[in-house]
């Protein structure tokens, strides 16, 4: 089956899976439930673009299907930071009430924590890439032990608020929140689509990258603080997700046989779509509520990423 073929099945089964969850059980509810419904699919959409462009980019520049943005550490950032401001200013102040201050606030510190640390790793342009995601790692342990420190400490009261935050939701996404990411995704997209040919060189490896006259170091940098902004966007939108990009990007290229960049995101985003709506169904119909849909890519993402490295090792 060609790529055009697979391509149009799978933006049909994202058709197919937002119209059931959109109109399913309505019941006449349309000026109520539908709104609702809408922001919903809406907010889940611009975070599959989000994770899914920057997980196949990230994967392009480390040449690793295993990797992904969140081995940065701006997952455990943004707990950091949503434990900090609890924890110092309390649940009622306005950066935690304020979900616009809340939300500007977590991109802000997410990548201004990314351009610093790329900057400061980037000083020296002997340095590997897999330097950066070794202290990327350190980064994020570190985090997290912060992290977990102060939530011992916290009022058990607060901690509950922090807790609505440690997984990705999407049941209470607030519209304008929805419609000021739409914006930031859709110039970053716009201008990150038109690399996509450089990136399907930089698959070659950097020498050969070079040799036919891409400009490696320059697009490494951009893409790498591009992924940054697209994931911090998602997780400040709705919440860290570790495993989702893993999924989808690696679906996209089993699915796909194309090497394309235009191919294999378009791809990895309808492929998103299509997972994130149809989780949170399963979460709604099936579980009732009682599990957050986080919690379900995460455990599969989990499986599936293990079973990725035994696939790996069993290669060599």
């Amino acid at each position: 089956m060609r790529d055009l073929h697979k391509m149009l099945i799978v933006i049909g089964l994202a058709f197919v899976v937002c119209g059931v969850y959109l109109f399913q059980d309505l019941n006449g509810s349309f000026d109520y439930a539908l709104p609702r419904r809408g922001i919903k699919v809406f907010a889940m959409v611009l975070t599959g673009v989000a994770i899914a462009y920057a997980t196949v980019v990230f994967q392009t520049i480390t040449h690793n299907r295993i990797l992904t943005p969140s081995i940065m550490g701006l997952d455990s950032l943004y707990m950091l930071l949503q434990t900090v401001l609890v924890f110092f200013l309390g649940s009622s102040h306005f950066t935690i009430i304020n979900k616009q201050v809340n939300f500007m606030l977590s991109i802000a510190v997410m990548v201004i924590f990314a351009l610093l640390f790329y900057r400061l790793l980037f000083k020296k342009n002997d340095r590997p890439i897999y330097f950066l995601l070794l202290v990327g790692i350190i980064c994020g342990t570190f985090f997290g032990s912060i992290t977990t420190f102060l939530q011992v400490l916290i009022d058990p009261n607060e901690f509950s608020i922090i807790q609505d935050r440690m997984f990705a939701s999407f049941n209470n996404v607030n519209s304008d929140l929805v419609w000021m990411s739409l914006v930031i995704i859709t110039v970053l997209i716009a201008f990150a689509w038109k690399q996509n040919a450089a990136l399907d060189v930089l698959t070659l490896g950097r020498d050969t990258a070079i040799n036919l006259g891409v400009n490696y170091d320059a697009l490494v940098k951009q893409m790498l603080v591009l992924s940054a902004v697209l994931i911090a966007i998602a997780t400040a939108l709705v919440g860290p997700i570790t495993f989702f990009g893993l999924i989808v990007a690696n679906l996209s290229y089993q699915f796909f046989t194309s090497y394309k960049h235009s191919v294999l995101l378009t791809g990895s985003i309808v492929t998103s779509v299509v997972a994130l709506v149809g989780g949170q169904w399963v979460v709604e119909r099936i579980f009732t509520f009682n599990t957050t849909l986080s919690v379900i890519i995460n455990f599969i993402g989990g499986i599936y990423f293990i079973h990725l490295l035994l696939k790996e090792s069993r290669s060599k």
